[in-house]
C-alpha cells in the first residue's frame, strides 16, 4: 500500500512538474512572441523579454524575428525605357512591424521572404522600365563631370564624354521603389526599412557592343588630342622661326649700326688727326693715295687715263721731282 501511495506521489510530482514548465516560457531579447490557442492567436504580442506565463498544452508559444532582416534578390533581366537589356541585383532590409498581422498572413520567414521577392521583384521590374538606362548607372541628378569636362576642354563644345541631365538619378529610383512597397508590405505585417539596388550589369550580348562604343569614343578624344598637340606642335615651330628671323635680324642690325658708328669714330678721329694743319692734310692725302694704288693696279688691271687725272697727279710729280 505504501508503494502504491508513493508510485501515485511521484507521478502526481512529474505531472505537476510538466505543467509547471508547461505553464512558463522565456521571452529573448532577440525575440517576439504570439501565443495562439487552438491554432489562433490569443492576447496581444509579447515584446519584453524575460519570464511568463500561459495556460499549459492548449496554448502554444511561436516565436518570430525582433531584428532586421535581410532580402536579397536574385539578379533580374529587365529592359530599360530606351530598350536596353540589363541585370539588376538589389538587396533590402525589413522587419516585423506587426506580429499579430504577419503571423496571421504570413506565419513564417519563408512565406515573408517569398512575399517580398514578389512585390519587391515586381516594384523593381516596373522602376527600371519607366527610366532609361542613365537614370540607373547615375547616383545621384548633381553629380558634376569634372573629367568629362577636362576631357572636352575648357570653353569648348562637344559631346565626347559628357554626361545627360537626368530627373532622378539610381538614389531617387531606390526611393521610388521603396515608397511604392511600403505599404503593399504593410498589409502583411511588414516594414521596409530599406532598399537598395546592388549590381547593375549588362547583358552579356550588347557587351561587346558597349565595349566597342567606348573604346571608339576614347579613339575620338585620343586622336582630338593627337591633332590639337600637332597644331600646337606647328605653332610652336613657327613662333620659333619667327623669333629665331627676329633675333638675327636684330642682331645684324645691331653689328651694321656698331659698325657703322665705330667708321663714323675712326673717320672723326682721322678727320681731326689730319685736318689739324695743312701739311697734315697734305700727308693724310699722300697716304691714302699710296694705298690706293696697290688696289687699282692690282695683278694685270690695265687703265686708260688721260694726263690730268687726279690718280696719276702723284706720279707725275714723282718724276717732275727726278
Amino acid at each position: 500500500m505504501n508503494r502504491t501511495l508513493v508510485l501515485f506521489g511521484q507521478i502526481g510530482l512529474l505531472f505537476g512538474a510538466l505543467v509547471v514548465a508547461s505553464c512558463l516560457y522565456v521571452v529573448n531579447e532577440t525575440d517576439q512572441v504570439i501565443i495562439t490557442q487552438f491554432g489562433k492567436p490569443v492576447g496581444r504580442p509579447i515584446t519584453e523579454p524575460g519570464l511568463h506565463v500561459k495556460l499549459p498544452f492548449v496554448q502554444v508559444v511561436n516565436r518570430l524575428e525582433k531584428r532586421f532582416l535581410e532580402w536579397d534578390g536574385a539578379p533580374v533581366g529587365i529592359p530599360t525605357k530606351d530598350k536596353t537589356y540589363i541585370y539588376v541585383d538589389a538587396f533590402a532590409r525589413w522587419r516585423i512591424e506587426d506580429p499579430e498581422r504577419y503571423f496571421v498572413r504570413i506565419r513564417d520567414e519563408r512565406s515573408a521572404q517569398s512575399r517580398l521577392e514578389d512585390i519587391l521583384g515586381s516594384e523593381i521590374r516596373n522602376s527600371i522600365a519607366r527610366h532609361q538606362l542613365i537614370e540607373i548607372v547615375r547616383s545621384d541628378k548633381g553629380r558634376v563631370p569634372q573629367g568629362d569636362e577636362t576631357i572636352i576642354g575648357e570653353g569648348k563644345t562637344g559631346s565626347i564624354g559628357s554626361l545627360i541631365p537626368i530627373a532622378l538619378g539610381r538614389a531617387g529610383i531606390e526611393s521610388e521603389i521603396q515608397k511604392a512597397a511600403v505599404g503593399k508590405l504593410r498589409e502583411f505585417g511588414i516594414e521596409l526599412m530599406d532598399l537598395r539596388l546592388k549590381r547593375v550589369n549588362y547583358n552579356p550580348d550588347v557587351l561587346d557592343r558597349i565595349y566597342q562604343r567606348m573604346i571608339s569614343e576614347r579613339l575620338q578624344i585620343a586622336q582630338r588630342f593627337r591633332s590639337e598637340g600637332e597644331g600646337e606642335a606647328a605653332k610652336i615651330a613657327g613662333r620659333k622661326e619667327m623669333d629665331l628671323q627676329e633675333i638675327s635680324s636684330g642682331a645684324y642690325r645691331k653689328v651694321q649700326q656698331i659698325r657703322g658708328e665705330a667708321d663714323a669714330k675712326a673717320t672723326e678721329i682721322y678727320s681731326r688727326a689730319y685736318n689739324q694743319t695743312g701739311e697734315a692734310a697734305e700727308f693724310y692725302q699722300f697716304l691714302k693715295t699710296l694705298q690706293t694704288y696697290p688696289l687699282v693696279f692690282a695683278g694685270d688691271t690695265q687703265l686708260v687715263l688721260s694726263t690730268d687725272a687726279m690718280l696719276l697727279k702723284l706720279l707725275k710729280s714723282s718724276r717732275v721731282g727726278e
